[in-house]
């Protein structure tokens, strides 16, 4: 332990305590990055296939690349490529070991920097193996992360501003599957996909009226009442889907898709000119609403206000805020955010309803959060980073049933996500800082 003064406004001196003394978990991350990076060198690298090459498609015909500066493909021999970027994740693993070793509480910045660098060159040494005498199409692959990202980012989103105002949101999933639903039924009955897109936040909101009521005003544990809420939306979907919609589909759950819109010059750029300006109006407002909540919640008074109410809510209602209210209104907020990602599930990718069709995204969408930081633009990254797994097991479940070439099992591919997040969440476990008073109810004084 170590001290260092410090001059407050009465110009007294007070004595600030600085712990220094290096936690005792401070070698798992490297231990866990060394062992997955041998795995990789001997599995990618070493068992890999003599002679075969991996090829990455980028640019396409009719994109904007004058002189070919962006090539159509790039090939690597598979092996050498392997065994080069394994090793270059046991360096960034090495230098893990050596910054946790000699320093006590080393930089955030710099030691997510190596976490960074070793998990983009093992996913590099692995897609490079799994594809030898294939080829992958990367803007293809980066359209599936986008198009898979947006639930997750929503949910996400929604997350952020319940738990930063100090209400946990477990009922995300119920508030997607509400969303979905809505969108699904109110848009076929009026036979419009944009009435179907206003009413899938509005449909949500049922979900965030309930949360709010048991959780603020009933001061219900919030864990169970998300868990709760979660099964209701599933029984109530569930049950309009038999009774109704799979009656008459045409009129209740007639399949709907949202324009696509292109951005005329930027939709040529190559790789990510169709990733990032050719697609639907969920994808922009999820950009928008990243950007207006950041600075909403960081840089207003409106901002400041929640996050005092998540901090600290006694202090707060001291100050004139009123916290209950406050906690209702981002409740419902989030709610109809989480809406807009239910729509995304029918509307945006033209699908009809299904049961349970959000298949626990609502559950990622936390765990994006959580690894998010509950920051928006972390959640965004996080949800980016779930769906590219996502992404990356669809594409290579294609893959398998080709000729040559590394064949992995499916049921393997589907749970690559879920070890993702768990791995991801798992990671950050005790280096998050949660919103001090998330999941306690206030009782006003």
């Amino acid at each position: 332990m170590s001290t260092a003064p410090a001059v407050v406004k009465d110009d007294s001196e007070v004595t600030r305590t600085i712990d220094d003394i290096r936690p005792d978990s401070w070698w798992h991350i490297p231990a866990t990055t060394t062992v997955l990076g041998l795995l990789a060198l001997v599995l990618f690298g070493l068992r890999g296939i003599p002679g075969a090459d991996s090829v990455y498609a980028l640019a396409r015909e009719g994109d904007l690349n004058p002189f070919g500066i962006v090539p159509e493909s790039i090939t690597v021999p598979s092996m050498a490529a392997s065994i080069v970027l394994s090793v270059l994740a046991l360096l960034a693993s090495g230098a893990l070991w050596a910054l946790q070793a000699r320093v006590a509480r080393p930089s955030a910045r710099v030691r997510v920097t190596l976490i960074v660098v070793f998990a983009v060159a093992w996913v590099l040494a692995f897609m490079t193996w799994v594809i030898s005498e294939r080829t992958l199409g990367v803007a293809t692959l980066l359209q599936g992360t986008l198009a898979l990202a947006v639930p997750l980012a929503f949910g996400a989103l929604s997350g952020v501003l319940s738990e930063r105002a100090g209400v946990i949101n477990i009922a995300i999933e119920g508030q997607l599957l509400f969303g979905a639903f809505g969108a699904a039924l109110v848009g076929s009955i009026a036979g419009s996909v944009w009435v179907g897109l206003l009413a899938a936040p509005v449909m949500a909101l049922v979900m965030g009226a309930m949360l709010a009521l048991f959780a603020v005003g009933y001061r219900v544990q919030q864990i169970i009442v998300g868990v709760v809420l979660n099964v209701l939306a599933i029984g109530i979907t569930s049950f309009f889907f038999g009774t109704v919609m799979r009656d008459n589909p045409g009129r209740f759950n007639s399949p709907l898709r949202l324009p696509t819109l292109r951005i005329p010059v930027l939709a040529d750029i190559p790789v990510i000119g169709r990733v990032l300006f050719e697609q639907n109006i969920l994808v922009y407002l999820m950009w928008i609403v990243v950007a207006g909540l950041t600075v909403a919640l960081f840089r207003t008074r409106w901002g400041l206000r929640v996050r005092a109410v998540g901090e600290h809510p006694r202090a707060a209602d001291t100050v004139g805020i009123a916290v209950n209210r406050t906690r209702w209104i981002n409740v419902m907020l989030g709610s109809a955010v989480a809406g807009l990602g239910g729509a995304t599930l029918t509307t945006g990718t033209g699908v009809a309803f299904g049961e349970e069709m959000s298949a626990g995204k609502g559950y990622i969408a936390l765990a994006a959060m959580i690894l998010g930081r509950y920051h928006p633009i972390g959640a965004l990254l996080a949800a980016l980073t779930f769906a590219f797994a996502d992404s990356l097991q669809l594409r290579l479940g294609t893959m398998t049933a080709a000729e040559g070439g590394v064949a992995i099992p499916g049921d393997f591919l589907l749970m690559l996500p879920y070890v993702v997040a768990l791995f991801a969440v798992a990671g950050v476990v005790g280096r998050v800082r949660v919103p001090a008073a998330d999941g306690v109810p206030y009782v006003k004084q």
